[in-house]
């Protein structure tokens, strides 16, 4: 598998209403017009949890991958933090690139922000691309939430990185991409637990449901078939309540889809495009 490690971005940064630097990186396909793209990754992840998507798309795609604000490179300001908080950070990311508009792509908890930020900044989202995602974990999940939480403040990201690996990707992929599971597995262990907390008790509270069905943008939502994180019910929910949404199941594929099977996820988000 490509790493893009090497590939030119420019990194830049925002300050979101509450002054929280917000860092971003750009990629520029070669075609002026290509369809702008935002990338959002999954919780306790960062803007590198994208690269192999990024070897996919930037030829064809303007890309913007950002580290959502007490992650990777951002500013690590405490909580708490809401999805709405998190949709208005990227509406400052948007202004600071000169982007009007893009389609919102997100994985895990990016997904649930690029849902939020099509509720609340329709205008500014051109189609969506909800990945691994949900628009609600149910209120049943929220011990579960706060022991991850606790966990992490009293024991370290590391007491959970078992727990975590198990989810993110199939036994086969584990064995044979070992660069890139090491990736993501080093982004997770540099979190912050207090922001990993305050983030774990963001998305048990979330629940956007309600209001999906006034989304009217081009939509695709995809699952891996074994992801047991955000359960192929989920993403069923979610296309039923967005009319016209395009529901698409990966077969040996977990909760981080997008860094086992881009070639697959690309397709999605070209469809997206397409449908401009």
């Amino acid at each position: 598998m490509k790493q893009v490690s090497s590939l030119a971005a420019r990194l830049m940064s925002a300050r979101a209403a509450d002054g929280c630097e917000i860092t971003f990186d750009l990629y520029s396909s070669p075609a002026p017009d290509a369809p702008r793209v935002v990338l959002i990754h999954a919780l306790a992840m960062a803007a590198r949890q994208w690269d192999e998507l990024v070897q996919e798309l930037r030829d064809t795609c303007h890309l913007l991958t950002v580290d959502c604000r007490g992650h990777g490179r951002s500013e690590k300001r405490p909580g708490p933090y809401t999805g709405d908080l998190f949709a208005d950070d990227l509406a400052c990311v948007l202004d600071a690139a000169g982007w009007s508009s893009a389609i919102v792509a997100g994985c895990s908890m990016g997904g649930c922000v690029a849902q939020a930020f099509g509720l609340r900044h329709p205008p500014r989202t051109d189609g969506l691309v909800l990945i691994d995602t949900t628009a609600s974990y149910g209120v049943a999940a929220m011990p579960k939430w706060a022991e991850r939480a606790q966990r992490a403040a009293t024991q370290g990201m590391a007491a959970l990185v078992d727990f975590q690996l198990d989810r993110w990707f199939t036994d086969a992929f584990r064995a044979e991409q070992p660069a890139a599971v090491q990736r993501c597995l080093d982004i997770f262990l540099a979190n912050d637990p207090a922001c990993y907390g305050a983030t774990c008790d963001m998305l048990a509270k979330a629940d956007l449901r309600a209001h999906l069905d006034t989304i009217t943008c081009p939509t695709a939502v995809i699952v891996g078939e074994e992801d047991y994180a955000t359960p192929i019910a989920m993403a069923q929910d979610i296309s039923a309540r967005i009319a016209g949404a395009k529901l698409t199941f990966l077969p040996k594929a977990r909760h981080f889809s997008p860094v086992e099977r881009p070639h697959a996820i690309a397709d999605e988000v070209l469809w997206v495009a397409q449908q401009l």
